[in-house]
């Protein structure tokens, strides 16, 4: 097996569910993916997105997620029918600033 690509998936947090399954595709692919957004049990937290918001850990989430795409090959823009939030936006910019590749997907709503 060759060196795995170290791959960093960036999209809302509303769409997490659609990027636990895309990591698992890029897994399969032989990547290691650095995915910074967590697919929560509902047991775990009665929300559906923004977990970090209601914990009150954004800030810090936000944080580790640049160090992330600091340690990553390449940065994978997850977004459905086209949007990209805030934090999403400002991560591209980050990863831009550093010449990472970047790749985007962009997802239909069925």
């Amino acid at each position: 097996m060759k060196k795995p690509k170290i791959i960093c998936i960036c999209g809302s947090s509303r769409f997490v569910a659609e990027m636990a399954i895309l990591r698992w595709e890029l897994e399969k692919g032989g990547n290691i993916i650095t995915l910074g957004l967590h697919l929560l049990p509902s047991l775990y937290i009665n929300v559906k997105d923004h977990a970090a918001e209601k914990e009150g850990i954004a800030e810090i989430m936000d944080e580790l997620h640049l160090r992330k795409i600091d340690i990553s090959d390449e940065v994978f823009i997850f977004n459905k029918d086209g949007y990209i939030g805030e934090s999403t936006r400002r991560e591209i910019e980050y990863a831009t600033k550093l010449g990472k590749k970047l790749k985007y997907l962009v997802a239909k709503q069925k």
